[in-house]
């Protein structure tokens, strides 16, 4: 399952995808908005996408997991939208035999997703300034005052 969507993450219902008798393992791994990024107060954050290739990113991602560990169920869900202090901007869950299995995947799925997927991040702080950013890739313009 991948899913992009502009409400809150229904963690519950995450878990429910991927669970199967099957499964020795589910792991769940939640990217949050942290209060603190490199000693400066961040308030909120915007994430923007291109939807359409973002889904299809993420539908890749999981086939290509898929390959290289013997995963069970998958899922992927990315806010876009402000997403403010605490609360869940992505998650990972993936259900496997064995629990080793689960932990690879779902870091690798969640590594390479900030990677490469067409979703972008824009921090704001509270000293007023924002910054676009997308890891591996430089700032988009620098500091911006904003509105």
């Amino acid at each position: 399952m991948v899913e992009i969507t502009a409400t809150e993450i229904d963690i519950s219902a995450l878990l429910e995808s991927v669970a199967s008798p099957l499964a020795g393992a589910v792991v769940l791994v939640l990217g949050k908005t942290r209060a603190l990024t490199d000693d400066r107060r961040t308030l909120w954050l915007d994430y923007e996408c291109y939807a359409t290739m973002a889904r299809a990113q993420l539908a890749s991602l999981e086939v290509d997991a898929r390959r290289h560990w013997p995963i069970i169920g998958c899922a992927i869900v990315h806010r876009i939208g402000r997403v403010e202090v605490g609360e869940t901007s992505v998650a990972v869950a993936v259900s496997s035999p064995h629990r080793g299995q689960s932990f690879e995947a779902a870091q690798w799925l969640l590594d390479t997703i900030k990677q490469v997927a067409a979703i972008w991040k824009q921090e704001h702080w509270a000293d007023g300034t924002s910054q676009w950013v997308h890891p591996g890739m430089p700032p988009v313009g620098g500091e911006s005052k904003s509105s």
